[in-house]
């Protein structure tokens, strides 16, 4: 959500960002319309609770409570609020002035890209190189058909060397975050709808099925749903709390297992483990001063521990300025990093930085007291420090050998045991 008085005031400015995001330029003058009317509604109800502080007797006090009920039912107070609140919810944030104007993904602009041993082609084999799926099964690491049957579609086994590749990439992302001071955690997965709406996982302001890539798990008492990276709720951690202005910024990582229902992707990449429903995966998130241009370099340098973690591994990578026409409702400024699949012939998202300004901390009702003892929101940012399927992926088909093995990158080895897995 933004401010209000914001939205009053820039009505243009983000009629012009919902256009350049393909969203609906309307939603602005609509909300501004309702706006009007709840303050109306508003200002009629605080005259009139004025009033009964002041009544002489209770023949008038009573009265006015009567006119008060009558301004609520008639006004509809309950159906202006929640109109207010949905439109709210659908009013994008501001676009950065260096993300590209594009309509959709495949205007995304590349701006980096490393090759290990230099060049701007990724290394070609002097063999056709295997797929993941054809390797996981030579090397009996990964099993997609007893996954299936156990699990359903998408479903799969990590076995053997893959699990300890797997979870030695995970090892080696959490003490890379350490390293670069941020506070590691295990969050919940487990979540209640708050840190999932206040995070903008949800496109409205309640749960929807049909668009939200959630899975809702629905116990007896309580609605809860499974999260789909550690960002929901490591942002929600210090939700409805007011932090000091030198705890910011505030650095947190979380490693956690991520649940994904992939609505509206069931056709697409139906084999291997590229789109999958279960996952494993370290997420970094900041909490920062509300300083646009110190988030600007608070962004940059998370983007540059995942790519210093591609490097390490010796993963071509390439890096993409999201376009407006790709950048969601809620972000301001946004980043991708993908890494080169040799067996697939593919680029593949390995990772996505985002900026949100305030959007998500109004929604989740993070504060700080700044040095002139202002209370502000914070500015939230976020992004994938290494995803496990991908780059598990990554790992297996730019590391096959002619005879089918895999060489363990270095920085793995002492997870892994072994320098190959064959």
């Amino acid at each position: 959500m933004l401010d209000i008085k914001f939205i009053r005031e820039n009505p243009g400015v983000l009629k012009d960002a919902a256009a350049k995001k393909n969203l609906d330029p309307g939603v602005i003058d609509e909300l501004l319309a309702v706006d009007e009317r709840r303050r109306a509604l508003i200002q009629k109800l605080e005259t009139v609770r004025a009033a009964q502080k002041k009544a002489k007797d209770r023949e008038e006090g009573m009265r006015l409570k009567e006119e008060f009920r009558k301004i609520e039912a008639e006004g509809d107070v309950a159906g202006v609020e929640k109109k207010f609140d949905e439109l709210m919810a659908r009013v994008p944030n501001i676009i950065s002035p260096d993300t590209p104007v594009g309509k959709g993904e495949e205007e995304n602009r590349e701006v980096f890209r490393w090759v290990p041993g230099g060049g701007a082609e990724p290394h070609k084999f002097d063999f056709t190189p295997k797929t993941h799926i054809e390797l996981g099964a030579a090397l009996d690491i990964l099993d997609f058909d007893r996954g299936a049957k156990v699990a359903g579609f998408r479903g799969y086994y990590l076995k053997n060397e893959g699990v300890l590749l797997a979870m030695g990439t995970m090892m080696y992302a959490i003490q890379k975050m350490v390293e670069k001071g941020f506070a590691p955690m295990i969050p919940p997965t487990l979540v209640r709808e708050f840190p999932l709406f206040g995070s903008g996982y949800f496109k409205s302001t309640e749960y929807d099925p049909a668009v939200d890539e959630i899975y809702e798990v629905a116990p007896a008492n309580e609605r809860k749903f499974l999260v789909g990276t550690a960002e929901p709720s490591l942002l929600a951690y210090h939700a409805d709390e007011v932090l000091k202005a030198d705890q910011l910024p505030l650095r947190m990582s979380g490693y956690s297992q991520c649940y994904r229902s992939e609505i509206g992707s069931y056709s697409k990449d139906v084999k291997g483990m590229y789109r999958v429903h279960e996952f494993m995966k370290v997420e970094q998130v900041v909490l920062a001063p509300a300083d646009i241009e110190l988030t600007t370099k608070l962004q940059d340098e998370m983007v540059a521990i995942s790519g210093e973690m591609h490097e390490e591994l010796g993963l071509p990578y390439r890096r993409l300025a999201i376009c407006t026409g790709d950048l969601g409702t809620g972000k301001y400024r946004q980043f991708d990093t993908e890494a080169w699949l040799p067996g697939m012939n593919r680029w593949a998202e390995t990772g996505s930085a985002s900026n949100f300004l305030d959007w998500q901390a109004r929604r989740l009702n993070v504060k700080y007291v700044d040095k002139s003892g202002e209370k502000k929101f914070v500015y939230m940012l976020n992004n994938t420090a290494l995803p496990s399927p991908r780059i598990f992926i990554a790992i297996l088909e730019n590391y096959q050998t002619k005879d089918g093995k895999v060489e363990v990158p270095e920085a793995l080895q002492k997870y892994v045991g072994k320098k190959v897995i064959g």
